[in-house]
């Protein structure tokens, strides 16, 4: 495995954003006032005093090495190659093979969370708009379900893999803005439903609570939720593939692996922001190059899925509800 010493590290961090872009991407650039810049790629990722920040998404950094593994997704280790590519000043000379490392620690093994707490998890679906009736099934299929984090009550969705097992849990604050995951989950089992009677397309969310507001969003149309497949990727990240390109996330990977003979069309529900607009292209890419038709289906109003249930579609917004679909 390849492998930077320490000092070179260091010297890696020392190598800010606006300094990478002028030198390896100039067209990224975008000046908006005399002492800050944009990417054209994210026009919320501002750099200005040797900082950047990426206001949509709440996440900041000082080095261009930050950027790379926060933004762009890449591994520390192929973000920091990639600077050393372009940085003679650091002579590659210096690297050296690794020292002789004990193996790395197995992971940690998964158990749900103890389930409590179900009414305030069912108050929680309520205020996001979730329907009494998609609810009330999944609770009783124990694919979403009550817990107690810390002593603070959260809603537990629940991922499996293809023989039922439990094998990943996302956990949301029923009070709070705290998003997590269980100890131990694999995220390539993220939360879905498969559905009962599969139509050929794949419906992709960011988060579970977006495929449940698209399941209310279905029942209120008058469809069946329960034949439409769903997949909560547990974020927007979009990792790089082995020639550099957009690859899949692994939700979607292992997804399209155990059922991909079921899957005719995916379609990407991804955020309507910077961040959600960029993932949903790559995404879209990386799954026409493996040869599965892909549709970006941004919610037509407000910046997901569930904002536009809740904010939106009880003011009239049928027809639009129907395009989402």
């Amino acid at each position: 495995m390849p492998y930077i010493p320490p000092e070179i590290v260091s010297e890696i961090k020392r190598i800010d954003l606006l300094t990478y872009l002028r030198e390896r991407e100039p067209d990224e650039l975008v000046r908006v006032s005399p002492a800050a810049f944009c990417t054209k790629e994210h026009d919320s990722l501002k750099i200005s005093n040797g900082k950047w920040y990426w206001w949509s998404r709440g996440i900041g950094g000082r080095s261009a090495l930050d950027f790379l593994v926060k933004v762009r997704g890449m591994t520390f280790l192929d973000a920091a190659e990639h600077l050393l590519e372009g940085s003679p000043a650091i002579s590659s000379a210096q690297r050296r093979e690794p020292p002789e490392r004990a193996a790395p620690p197995e992971r940690q093994p998964f158990r749900l969370p103890r389930r409590c707490a179900d009414d305030e998890a069912a108050r929680y679906l309520r205020s996001r708009g979730i329907s009494e009736s998609v609810a009330a099934e999944l609770m009783s299929r124990g694919d979403v379900y009550g817990t107690l984090r810390k002593g603070s009550p959260h809603a537990v969705f629940v991922g499996h893999d293809p023989s039922g097992a439990p094998r990943y849990a996302a956990l949301r604050s029923c009070r709070g803005s705290y998003k997590g995951e269980a100890p131990g989950s694999d995220k390539r089992f993220a939360f879905s439903l498969p559905g009962g009677r599969p139509d050929g397309r794949l419906h992709v969310f960011e988060s579970a609570i977006d495929a449940l507001s698209f399941a209310t969003i279905v029942e209120i149309e008058g469809g069946e939720w329960r034949g439409r497949a769903m997949l909560s990727l547990g974020g927007v990240a979009v990792p790089r593939s082995a020639d550099g390109g957009p690859g899949l996330p692994a939700p979607l990977r292992q997804y399209l692996d155990d059922h991909g003979g079921d899957v005719r069309e995916v379609r990407l529900h991804l955020d309507n922001d910077d961040a959600g607009r960029s993932a949903a292209t790559a995404v879209a890419r990386a799954l026409e190059a493996r040869g599965v038709p892909a549709r970006i289906a941004h919610p037509p109003a407000g910046k997901d899925v569930n904002e536009f249930l809740t904010t939106r579609y009880s003011r009239g917004a049928r027809a639009d509800a129907g395009r989402a679909r």
